[in-house]
């Protein structure tokens, strides 16, 4: 019997009442979710009945169950449902992601087997390639020696022609001597047509033997370019006007400086216009032979301290300057003219990105150290009372050189539209240059004595020397000796210019008609030989110029993620370059004004190029 409690003076209800009131909605909720889940996996069966009761409640429950499993959730939370249920769903996944992996392999054997079948046929036809070079090679060599043979018989018969004649005038028979001087003139003239007609072809065949496959590839992958390369400059002319001059100033500014050191370290036998006259006719050579028309040859630093070293060797020695210094480049053209045949810039590839910043820094300090020791001369010879002239020295020196810089920057600026940013950034170096040379030719500055350019008043070589060296004032041992300083001469140029042109190849760059590097070297060795000869500097590539030549000759954009300018296209061309060395050695007939240049403003621009090196 239940006794009633009583709270607040009203009889409290049964504690099971409130449990028997929420189990009749949960038992229906129960029912519901069964009858989905039989629509949803017509697998399941009926089990047995379960009846679920409560306090005066109850309700019966058809549970369905799958054979065989056991009794789990089909979700999270709740039980009496088999895992078995979702295999189906699983199977099909399953052989789903095992199709794909099928798929996916056999993609990769195809594309394995089409980069094979490629591999494969750009093998075989390097092979025959290959074959092809060596049948040409093979006829080459055939007619050769044809060629020869043929150049020797015609030699072989004049000099028959020639006994002839000798013994007709021994035995002074005039019908004998007039034979014999018709058989002379016949043997000449076929000679002379051998020579005419077999020399070129035996040179060529000669070129061609020599020469390796990677040369070979050299000269077809410019061949097609060559005259493009000169008439592309014709289709951007408010590029290249501007161009010119620009870059007339900065090969300009390094001829003379250097002409002006030389002169001091050489006792006078190389001056400025030796370095102008050689700086011109290298630049207008090798425009015309080189593979890479954008790359410059110029004077450097190191090739000064060479000539430097050589020259106090030879005085030393005793020995004539000129004819050491002629032998010492013809073996230094004949072993850059065999490296380029061989294909030996190849080399250059295992040279790393490191290699080049050492030996750019190694040039910059050269620049830097050359304008600092100019300015420090005019305080060492300056009186210790009077200062002002090595101060006001070094004040144009530094005014050349922050004025040069800033107008370059300019075109990276904001101020006015492109196209003004543009014409300040390429005739900007060359209005700084001329300020300050005007500066110092009004009355006021003359009065400091700043010094200028020490060149003679009309054209002469230093020394009133000829133009051809003599080749034979030395001894022949001395000639064969003069090979060993060549090897290092030689080393020194392979990797100036090598380095020069890379990085003038530079993919930053975006040059399109492709590097020739052996060709490059192969013109490099002829310009050196025809250097030599002369008595001429000595010229290896300028990476200053090289690139300031790349930048004068591109289109550019501002990158607006970085801010800073990239280049988008350039105008490959051989006219510049030919033009602005053809008015380099023009200049001799101007050697009054170029008198008028301060030094410290070549040393302003040395400084330039230093800093530019640098970066």
């Amino acid at each position: 019997m239940h006794y009633p409690h009583y709270v607040n003076n009203q009889a409290e209800r049964p504690r099971y009442h409130h449990y028997s009131s929420f189990l009749a909605p949960a038992i229906v909720v129960l029912f519901v979710l069964n009858a989905q889940f039989t629509n949803a996996f017509p697998t399941l069966r009926h089990h047995r009945p379960v009846s679920v009761s409560g306090n005066g409640h109850s309700i019966n429950i058809n549970h369905r169950s799958i054979t065989g499993g056991s009794v789990r959730s089909a979700y999270t939370g709740f039980k009496g449902f088999s895992t078995n249920c979702c295999q189906p769903a699983r199977s099909a996944v399953a052989l789903q992601a095992k199709s794909k992996e099928q798929e996916k392999a056999q993609r990769s054997l195809l594309e394995a087997k089409i980069a094979n079948d490629i591999k494969d046929t750009h093998v075989k036809e390097e092979k025959e390639r290959d074959e092809i070079a060596a049948e040409k090679i093979d006829q080459e060599k055939e007619e050769l020696q044809v060629a020869v043979k043929e150049v020797k018989e015609a030699v072989r018969e004049i000099s028959k022609s020639a006994v002839n004649l000798g013994e007709a005038v021994i035995l002074s028979n005039s019908t004998e001597v007039k034979d014999a001087v018709q058989g002379v003139s016949k043997s000449t003239l076929n000679l002379g047509g051998a020579f005419v007609k077999k020399v070129p072809k035996v040179f060529k065949r000669l070129m061609t033997l020599l020469a390796t496959g990677e040369m070979r590839k050299d000269m077809l992958r410019r061949r097609k370019h060559y005259l493009s390369d000169w008439t592309d400059a014709g289709k951007k002319k408010r590029q290249v006007i501007p161009a010119v001059l620009f870059l007339y100033f900065a090969c300009l500014a390094p001829a003379v400086s250097f002409g002006e050191i030389s002169s001091e370290v050489t006792s006078g036998s190389m001056g400025v216009v030796e370095y102008l006259l050689g700086s011109g006719v290298a630049g207008m050579l090798y425009s015309v032979l080189c593979g890479q028309p954008m790359a410059f040859l110029a004077p450097t630093g190191l090739t000064l301290a060479f000539i430097s070293g050589l020259f106090r060797f030879c005085s030393l020695r005793d020995l004539p300057f000129f004819s050491v210094y002629a032998w010492v480049g013809l073996w230094t053209s004949a072993f850059m003219s065999l490296l380029g045949l061989l294909g030996s810039s190849k080399l250059i590839r295992y040279c790393t990105r490191f290699t080049d910043e050492v030996f750019n820094g190694m040039l910059s300090v050269n620049f830097i150290y050359e304008a600092v020791s100019s300015l420090r001369r005019n305080f060492i010879n300056a009186d210790p009372l009077n200062l002002s002239m090595p101060f006001v020295a070094l004040s144009m020196a530094l005014g050349t050189f922050v004025g040069t810089m800033n107008v370059v920057k300019f075109e990276a600026s904001k101020f006015f539209n492109r196209k003004v940013r543009k014409i300040v950034k390429n005739f900007g170096p060359v209005s700084v240059i001329l300020l300050f040379t005007l500066l110092n030719n009004l009355p006021w500055a003359q009065k400091f004595n700043v010094p200028t350019l020490s060149v003679p008043d009309h054209f002469q070589l230093a020394g009133g020397r000829s133009f051809i060296v003599g080749l034979k004032a030395i001894p022949v041992s001395i000639r064969l000796l003069c090979a060993f300083p060549a090897c290092l001469l030689t080393c020194l140029f392979f990797m100036d210019q090598n380095i020069s042109v890379r990085l003038v190849n530079s993919p930053e760059n975006k040059l399109k008609k492709g590097a020739a590097y052996n060709l490059d070297m192969l013109a490099m060795g002829i310009v050196t030989g025809v250097l030599s000869i002369f008595g001429l500097p000595w010229m290896c590539g300028a990476t200053v110029q090289s690139m300031n030549h790349v930048r004068a000759m591109a289109e550019t954009k501002r990158n607006e993620e970085t801010g800073q300018m990239e280049i988008t296209q350039v105008t490959e061309t051989r006219l510049t370059g030919f033009v602005i060395h053809a008015l380099l050695a023009s200049t001799v007939m101007l050697l009054p004004l170029i008198k008028k240049i301060p030094i410290p403003v070549v040393s302003g621009v040395f400084l330039f190029f230093g800093r530019k090196l640098m970066t």
